[in-house]
This record gives C-alpha cells, structure tokens and sequence, in this order.
C-alpha cells in the first residue's frame, strides 16, 4: 500500500512531533484509501510512525481495474500537489503510554498557536517545488526557536504550529523569536498565546483553552503576537514585556467577550 507523509513537518533529524499520513492501495476494480493523525518518533532510518488515532478508511469501487487505476494515480498525484512525500516503512498502531494508566490527567500551560498569513497565495505564487523548500526551512525555525524556549511541540495545523510553555514568558519570547526567523523566508506570521487548562487522555491534548488560543490568533494580523488576558494576567510580574491594549472580542464558538492584547518591541 502507497504511503505518504504530510511534508513541511518531516525533518530527517528532529523526532516527536505529529503530521498527517495517507494510503492508498488498488485491489482490481476496487481503491481502498486510509488517512489520519499520525505520531513520528526516532529520525532518519530508526524512524517510527504510529497511528495518534484510529485513521479513516474509505472504499471507492471504480467498475473496472482501469478506471481504479487511474483514480489511484489521480489521488496519488492530489497528494503530491498537497505536499506530502512517499513513506517508507509501516505505520504502526497507536504508541502505548510510557505510563501505560488510561487516566486523564489535567494540565496548566501557555498555549502558543503559530500561523503563516497568505500561504495559500505565496505557494500559488512560487510553486510547490520552491514552496515546500521554504516551509521546510519555515518547520526548522520554528522547531529551533520551540527547543530553545523549552516550548512542547503538540501538533501541525495546516501551515501553522500548536506548541505549550510552562511560562508565558517563555512562550511570548518564543514567538516573538520565531517572528524574526521566518521574515529572513519572506513569511509574515500571525501569533496567539492563551492560558489555561487542557486534559491529557490517552496521549491526546484536548480543551476549550486549545480553541481560545486559536481563536485569539485568528484575531491577528500579519507581524503581530496577541495575548488573552490570561496571559497578561500572569505576567503582572514582569516588566520586560509591554502590552498594549487591542480591546475587547468576541471569539468564534467561545463563551463571553475576551480583552486582547498586543505585544510591543
């Protein structure tokens, strides 16, 4: 079965991040195709993927073996176009807990949600070739800038990076940080960092805090890092970094009316 790997996200010596995998695989008049979330651990030929959860799968019955075929090479060539890469080796079930216990578990952090603005237009632009080149720089900066502010790297979303810090002044000098790399790329990111608290079941991260942070980064424009008052709330201690009032929002499918704040320097 053909596999692919979402690229942009794959660096052959970084390990323990998440991206998107999908399969495709002909059985004469019939293309069975999987996809889902997936786990990358290890790098380069010691890599391992698993399954994050249980993938999708689908049946397309095509009516003869040559329009099956030919719908296999017109979704392996979708792939491509979406940036994902040929992957090696098998994806494996879902990676047991070190822990091995089920419990949920509650945690408290500074979400950081990572976003490039007009991506869609800039890859139209320079094409996929180039395109995937920067984004692969992109993923490095991002990653360098995360490792150096101790950030967590959660997942991928489209274009864009979900990462927690245990202290929003880490967060908010990491994405301020990542700013200034992806400039030299010619990217301009919008950036939202939220606090608060999230369950860890079974491996996964949920919680209305994952949404705010997403919510507060729709909010911004290119070059700018917002904060929910949250944050600002916690860093009543640090002079180092200024704030500027950016009013009060209402946030897409979240309760109540939220104070925004803009990052100065």
């Amino acid at each position: 079965m053909p596999k692919f790997l979402r690229i942009g996200v794959h660096q052959s010596n970084v390990s323990g991040y998440t991206s998107k995998a999908w399969c495709v695989r002909r059985v004469g008049s019939a293309v069975f195709l999987k996809w889902g979330a997936v786990e990358v651990h290890g790098a380069g030929d010691g890599r391992k993927v698993y399954w994050s959860r249980l993938p999708q799968e689908k049946t397309i019955r095509c009516g003869t073996a040559q329009r099956a075929q030919d719908y296999a090479k017109a979704a392996i060539a979708r792939r491509r176009n979406h940036r994902y890469e040929p992957l090696a080796g098998p994806i494996a079930n879902r990676r047991p807990s070190a822990g091995g216990s089920a419990e949920p578990k509650q945690a408290l952090a500074t979400i950081l949600i990572v976003d490039i603005v007009g991506s869609t237009a800039k890859a139209a632009k320079l094409g996929d070739v180039r395109w995937t080149k920067i984004m692969g720089h992109y993923y490095a900066a991002v990653r360098k800038e995360l490792k150096t502010s101790r950030g967590k790297e959660v997942t991928t979303t489209g274009d864009g990076v979900l990462a927690t810090f245990k202290k929003p002044a880490a967060g908010i000098t990491c994405a301020t940080a990542i700013q200034k790399a992806v400039r030299t790329l010619g990217l301009e990111i919008r950036v939202g960092l939220h606090a608060g608290e999230y369950t860890v079941s079974g491996g996964e991260m949920v919680g209305l805090a994952f949404h705010i942070g997403t919510r507060v980064a729709a909010k911004a424009r290119a070059g700018e890092v917002l904060v929910s008052s949250a944050v600002k709330d916690l860093m009543k201690t640090q002079s180092t970094i200024s704030f500027r009032d950016h009013g009060v929002h209402q946030l897409k499918g979240v309760p109540e009316r939220w104070r925004l704040y803009r990052v100065e320097g």
